[in-house]
């Protein structure tokens, strides 16, 4: 492990900026604030995308903490020559939350399944004048997958959304494509251990979502988009995955209720 941050993560600016406050605005999330006779499952296209880091922020608890702490462990892993993975990269907040802290001569990948979602994130590597090599790529992460030279891969709420068939060979791939003593961070909405936790976790969370501006309405809807889309494990089940697939330490950064952070190092 090699110590490459280039300057302290004191603030949360460079997250704000990630997430569009910069001259790229973000849009409100109001994708489901209208009543639907029938929700169709959740989809990463334009509608979504034209909203997506209003809906992350406001969303995921504590997301903008998460990205400073995910940028602070990148330091510490993505070393000068290698690759550095985004799986399922989205808009590209993660990947510019991290430019400043690793070495130049990282090369970042990114990979996402939705085009509308790639193009979003060149536009805004562009806006904020991003000068370091960045290979966007079309890519279904429940397929084949090339990982190679990878000193950091970063699955943020990601792996929920590949299907339980496929994600012990997705984390095998990642793990056969880093080096050693890579990283890999694990971002993910989980189900708690037992039932009794888990209702009082969900019911936690919607609290939050209520607190941020979402109405009953949208939160019904959007639970039933997701329904069959986003497939949770526990956080445990997370961890024996990572350990089942030969990563030689697994550890958990960050905890709120149905959300955890979890680092694994090959």
């Amino acid at each position: 492990m090699t110590k490459t941050s280039l300057r302290p993560i004191h603030e949360l600016a460079e997250v704000e900026s990630a997430l569009g406050s910069g001259t790229i605005p973000f849009g409100r999330d109001r994708v489901f604030d209208a009543a639907t006779p029938s929700i169709s499952d959740f989809k990463f296209g334009e509608k979504v995308v034209s909203v997506f880091d209003d809906m992350v922020d406001r969303s995921v608890p504590f997301y903008r903490e998460m990205q400073r702490m995910i940028a602070e462990i990148a330091g510490d892993y993505a070393t000068p020559g290698s690759n550095v993975y985004d799986l399922g990269c989205s808009t590209g907040t993660t990947m510019l939350c991290i430019d400043g802290h690793v070495d130049p001569d990282v090369r970042f990948v990114g990979i996402d399944n939705s085009s509308e979602m790639l193009e979003r994130c060149r536009t805004k590597m562009s806006e904020r004048g991003m000068s370091r090599e960045v290979d966007l790529q079309f890519g279904d992460l429940n397929h084949d997958l090339e990982i190679e030279n990878a000193s950091l891969v970063l699955l943020v709420l990601t792996l929920q959304f590949v299907r339980p068939l496929y994600r012990d060979k997705l984390i095998a791939r990642i793990l056969e494509g880093m080096n050693e003593n890579g990283a890999l961070i694990l971002v993910e909405k989980v189900i708690g251990e037992d039932s009794l936790f888990n209702r009082q976790f969900i019911k936690y969370y919607y609290d939050m979502k209520r607190r941020n501006g979402y109405s009953e309405l949208e939160i019904s809807q959007k639970r039933e988009a997701l329904e069959n889309v986003l497939i949770p494990y526990k956080l445990l089940e997370n961890r024996e995955m990572l350990l089942r697939s030969g990563f030689r330490y697994c550890d958990t950064f960050f905890k709120w209720y149905n959300f955890t952070g979890m680092i694994a190092v090959k």
